[in-house]
């Protein structure tokens, strides 16, 4: 099938733009890779303190087996990453029958947003990435390892993860998930309950047994929020092997593709006939198909700023103006919660990430003819892997929707278009997602109410405040000014202004969670208020108009350019819960509508 016009020409303004910073990235990955084996150069001294304590160090010093590294997010803190525990013992297995020496070069922390929704350490969840991104760095520059494996699931450990993958993008990389949770209770009837809780219906005690039913047992979160969307994307851009994105953690065929992957690891070092640097992995058209899976599953906004940060790590630049036109090229095909009321189990039940990349590629809207880890061109990931008399093998996925209500071809989506907007206007530029908003909620004008911060619009809902259209404006929330903390923690007292009929929607410079949907949400505007950003000029009872059909949005004051900007306070958010730490990321932050990076 002949590439979509869109997508040919997106990807050509992304490579015309990225030209000389991707030059200058693949000759200084070729440079690394130019002495062949890294431990090879070591000292005596230097190998024997990196190999003391394995129980295989003669092979290590005396041979030319490929040294397999493991970046770890293992931690028992996160459901999603409870299953990695067990891992380093079957990776050691496998890497040995596969004729490699394996060790755990470094652990990465992740952190929990789930956790941290509504508190102060919400207000370290973005810059976490970029210290995954470090401290994968400071693992891999012990310079030992002939290929890695990353283990990493969540919000910000797969973004931080490929960043450093991207940094030492002569190291071939393998990304190995750990799936999802069984389904719990649906995502709907939680989302129901805690609305409930917001309006005063129910109680603490019935909040706490929907949520912990919800939330029940290892793996990640069934909706589709970021983690989730991070699984699709390493899929997309052949990260992972194929069909592995959603298997359920701790079962024989999740087991068997662990195995496969560090097989994998092995043929693709510079030792063998197969070597595969994930910096050529990681190319600009693995970024665009990365973007097209996004907009057609309906997928996280968060990956709207993490996108571009992987990608300026392997020189690669990204702008929101190349979502927003892939977004109109790519029809969304998945109505997966909260964009429908199935889970990700029901989701690769119905057919999966196989399913959308077979019709995808028939409708020509991703590029075949990349590099993956597969040893194939995009086309291998359409198979569906099973274990079969004993053996993990890949067959012919379905091409046939198991289930139209969860999942549609490209000639018969649920809508034209990925629902991905960009949003320009005198309130500066940023992003709205409307996959999950009601078409009669697309364009809103209505009077702002301006805050600082989440929790001064709970008080309002509280005291009865919301009795009109309004526009909710939270302010100082970018990453220069405290982090850009998601803001999920307002969509249940939003999602109950809207359902007591009043037009709503939340315009910000901070972030929404990837579980966040049918409230309208302007979001990542910048520049930010703390910089003197637009948003920094609004008063209470502006009126705002949000047109997600024209992609504008503006403040239809009269005097609003004249204005002084409100200067920003720091108040409580620079101290405490490690905030101080922190005070020379966000000194230093990027804009969100580059990837709000600190290190790239």
């Amino acid at each position: 099938m002949t590439l979509n016009a869109t997508i040919d020409r997106v990807t050509d303004r992304i490579r015309s733009r990225s030209q000389d910073s991707r030059d200058a990235y693949l000759r200084k990955i070729a440079k690394a890779a130019e002495d062949g084996p890294r431990r090879a150069h070591l000292s005596c001294g230097n190998q024997a303190h990196a190999y003391a304590a394995m129980s295989d160090k003669d092979d290590m010093a005396t041979t030319r087996k490929p040294n397999i590294g493991i970046i770890t997010a293992y931690n028992d803190m996160l459901s999603a990453h409870q299953p990695y525990e067990r891992y380093p013992d079957l990776i050691r297995r496998a890497g040995h029958e596969a004729g490699a020496t394996v060790q755990v070069a470094g652990g990465v922390p992740a952190m929990c947003d789930g956790v941290t929704q509504g508190r102060p350490g919400m207000e370290l969840s973005l810059f976490s990435r970029d210290v995954i991104a470090l401290a994968a760095g400071v693992a891999l520059s012990h310079d030992c390892f002939d290929a890695a494996l990353y283990l990493g699931v969540c919000d910000k450990i797969v973004p931080g993860l490929v960043m450093a993958a991207a940094t030492f993008g002569h190291v071939p990389a393998v990304f190995l998930p750990a799936g999802p949770m069984p389904s719990g209770l649906p995502n709907d009837e939680k989302s129901r309950v805690r609305q409930q809780f917001a309006s005063g219906e129910v109680g603490r005690e019935a909040l706490m047994e929907a949520e912990m039913a919800s939330y029940h047992s290892p793996g990640t979160c069934t909706f589709y929020g970021t983690a989730n969307s991070n699984q699709m994307l390493m899929e997309f851009m052949g990260l992972h092997l194929p069909g592995s994105s959603f298997v359920n953690p701790n079962t024989e065929l999740r087991d068997a593709l662990t195995v496969a992957g560090v097989q994998r690891a092995a043929a693709l070092t510079r030792l063998g006939n197969d070597y595969l640097p994930a910096g050529h992995v990681l190319d600009e058209k693995a970024f665009v198909n990365g973007m097209v899976g996004l907009m057609a599953t309906g997928g996280s906004t968060n990956l709207v700023m993490h996108i571009p940060a992987m990608a300026r790590s392997a020189g690669i630049h990204i702008d929101i103006e190349d979502f927003h036109d892939i977004s109109e090229a790519v029809p969304l095909m998945a109505r997966v919660y909260p964009n429908g009321l199935a889970d990700v189990n029901h989701f690769h039940a119905a057919g999966g990430i196989g399913y959308m990349i077979h019709h995808l590629l028939d409708a020509g809207l991703l590029h075949e003819d990349v590099k993956t880890i597969n040893g194939t061109g995009l086309d291998g990931y359409t198979t569906e892997p099973k274990i079969m008399d004993g053996r993990l093998q890949w067959q012919a996925g379905t091409d046939t929707s198991l289930n139209d209500k969860i999942l549609r071809p490209v000639a018969n989506p649920f809508a034209q278009t990925g629902g991905l907007k960009q949003l320009q206007g005198n309130l500066g530029r940023g992003v709205i997602k409307v996959s999950a908003v009601a078409q009669d909620r697309h364009i809103i004008e209505a009077r702002a109410r301006v805050f600082s911060d989440q929790e001064q619009v709970k008080e309002a809902f509280r005291a009865g405040e919301f009795t009109e259209d309004t526009i909710v404006v939270v302010r100082f929330q970018g990453p220069r000014a405290n982090g850009m903390p998601e803001l999920h923690s307002l969509t249940p007292t939003l999602a109950v202004l809207q359902d007591r009929g009043l037009k709503v929607a939340l315009v910000t410079d901070g972030r929404m969670s990837g579980a966040s949907g049918k409230v309208p949400a302007a979001i990542h505007i910048s520049p930010e208020a703390s910089v003197g950003g637009p948003l920094a000029r609004v008063r209470n009872g502006d009126v705002i108009r949000l047109d997600a059909t024209m992609g504008t949005i503006d403040c239809l004051a009269e005097d609003f350019e004249t204005r002084t900007a409100v200067p920003f306070e720091a108040g409580d958010s620079i101290e405490g819960m490690g905030r101080e730490m922190f005070a020379a990321f966000r000194a230093v932050a990027g804009p969100a509508t580059s990837g709000a990076g600190v290190v790239v």
